[in-house]
């Protein structure tokens, strides 16, 4: 019951995720670049939830995206499993504990996320390679992810134990003791 109701709450949240992200980050803009809020959240799932859950999302979410804002099914669904899968793998090896490793962690996600995105978007459209403008909006993206991870901090650590109870239940065989 738990776990259907985590659900729920998941994909409300990424509904109000989209709506920010179509409305709201509009208005703030960096040089014309909004943030990602989404690659924030699947590394969230994938890091409180592990990494299972956090591929599936990253992968269901990808395609809702892909279906909504009319793009070739595919990219961002594969893009954001690869993102949740990094934060399954990144909670294994580094603590949650800290504001700095959290912020380094969605750094490094942003960056797969866009660089990826940006080599299957050139392979599947044949688009010319403009690397300048690219690591320019990388960049502000970047940054933009960054503040707002370390902004949104106690509330992304605050869910994520309660999620992480949920999803990483530890099951014991009670026979043995």
């Amino acid at each position: 019951m738990k776990k259907a109701i985590s659900i729920a709450i998941i994909f409300l949240i990424f509904i109000l995720i989209f709506i920010l992200q179509a409305n709201f980050f509009n208005w703030f803009t960096i040089a014309g670049v909004k943030p990602n809020l989404f690659i924030v959240l699947v590394i969230f799932l994938g890091l409180f939830a592990g990494q299972k859950v956090g591929t599936a999302y990253g992968i269901i979410l990808g395609i809702f995206l892909d279906l909504v804002l009319g793009r070739n099914i595919g990219i961002s669904a594969i893009m954001l499993g690869i993102t949740g899968f990094f934060g399954g793998y990144l909670d294994k090896n580094f603590s949650k504990e800290s504001r700095l490793t959290v912020m380094l962690m969605m750094i490094g996600a942003t960056a797969v996320y866009e660089i990826g995105t940006y080599i299957f978007s050139i392979i599947e459209f044949s688009t010319n390679i403009e690397i300048i403008s690219f690591t320019k909006i990388l960049i502000i993206e970047i940054f933009y992810n960054a503040i707002l991870t370390i902004i949104l901090y106690p509330l992304i650590q605050k869910g994520g134990y309660k999620l992480e109870e949920i999803f990483k239940e530890q099951k014991i065989l009670t026979r043995y003791f």
